[in-house]
């Protein structure tokens, strides 16, 4: 079967259509929840994602550097999702790769056509728009530019954007950067499992096989926001998440039973517990559904950077050490690829029959 590439969500924004394509309105279950997101993010009311300061993630004065830690642990467990404020990486680089992101979708669709991905022949890197997918037959509101930014040696440079000059620069050091930012928030949460420090990382592929990759996500004006979702509800599949944004607000928490809208904090990087650290605690640390709801003032753009494990080369499953008599596996063994198809396409799996 022949996949028509999609048409780009930001040419229908800009068309002047006054209602949406009946492919992109949520079912009826859906639009009880979806209210103006600007006025859901000014509320005080109610749970709020919590904000944990890394500035003594490393401290040498051991009670400082336990408290930081505990919080951290206390969020992964509690939430599965942060702001990290303090995390070490400067705020002018990080302007760098909003600049530089921002700078590749502002030009005009052609160009950006020049590096199209190729869904249907397995050529997911690129510039695309999310093709239907089989259970929902939905489409999201948002186009996306994806690829993969760090180990350096598995980058194919083919297909970043030579415009502006900047991206790449500013996208490979922020790669960097926050590999080593992972790589300390994995060592946290091992310790707060009871295990050695590198355990976690080497679980999920190491220095050589963690994959990063990068997705910005495009949320072109929607003339009927309160039917229509960027990303619909969802868990990451990776080990984390990191996510930068324009400060614009549309990320939803769905927490205790309500949804909940993220503040927008500052010079802040959002962070998620993905799949991957869920099954490998067995879900004492929470990946969170969570969705992207768009508007109709403000175009919205975020830059998330999953953290994944080697698609093959390891089995995700509870760790020994984390499962008891009275904590049994919640999680059947998968390779990540498995874990990829069962959460395409729903299968049900047993503990007994993985592979089911």
């Amino acid at each position: 079967m022949v996949t028509t590439v999609a048409s780009r969500v930001e040419s229908l924004s800009s068309s002047g259509i006054q209602a949406i394509p009946k492919e992109y309105v949520r079912p009826e279950e859906e639009l009880t929840s979806m209210g103006n997101v600007f006025e859901e993010e000014k509320k005080e009311e109610g749970p709020q994602v919590p904000t944990i300061d890394l500035r003594d993630i490393d401290s040498k004065d051991s009670e400082v550097r336990d408290k930081c830690r505990e919080e951290l642990k206390k969020a992964a467990m509690g939430w599965g999702v942060m702001h990290l404020v303090n995390h070490g990486i400067s705020d002018d680089l990080i302007d760098r790769v909003k600049k530089a992101g921002e700078a590749f979708f502002n030009q005009p669709i052609e160009e950006k056509e020049k590096y199209a991905n190729d869904q249907a022949t397995g050529q997911i890197q690129g510039y695309g728009s999310k093709l239907a997918n089989n259970t929902s037959g939905q489409l999201e509101w948002e186009d996306y530019f994806f690829h993969l930014v760090y180990p350096e040696d598995k980058r194919d440079m083919s297909i970043w954007p030579k415009t502006p000059s900047d991206y790449t620069e500013a996208t490979s050091e922020y790669a960097r950067q926050l590999r080593d930012l992972a790589t300390k928030i994995l060592s946290v949460l091992s310790l707060g499992l009871g295990l050695e420090e590198g355990r976690l990382e080497k679980e999920v592929g190491g220095l050589e096989e963690l994959l990063l990759q990068m997705k910005i996500n495009y949320y072109p004006k929607c003339p009927q926001p309160e039917l229509a979702l960027g990303v619909e509800a969802h868990t990451d599949i990776s080990a984390l998440t990191f996510i930068l944004h324009n400060m614009v607000p549309g990320l939803q928490l769905f927490y205790e039973g309500k949804w909940v809208t993220a503040k927008c904090v500052p010079n802040s990087i959002i962070m998620h517990i993905g799949d991957t650290i869920e099954i490998l605690s067995n879900g004492k640390y929470k990946s969170i559904l969570h969705r992207g709801k768009v508007n109709k003032e403000k175009v919205r753009i975020s830059w998330a950077v999953f953290c994944e494990p080697p698609k093959e080369k390891i089995i995700l499953k509870p760790l020994p050490e984390t499962v008891s008599e009275t904590e049994p596996a919640q999680f059947p063994p998968r390779t990540f690829q498995q874990h990829i198809h069962y959460k395409l396409f729903k299968k049900t799996q047993t503990l007994e029959d993985p592979t089911k």
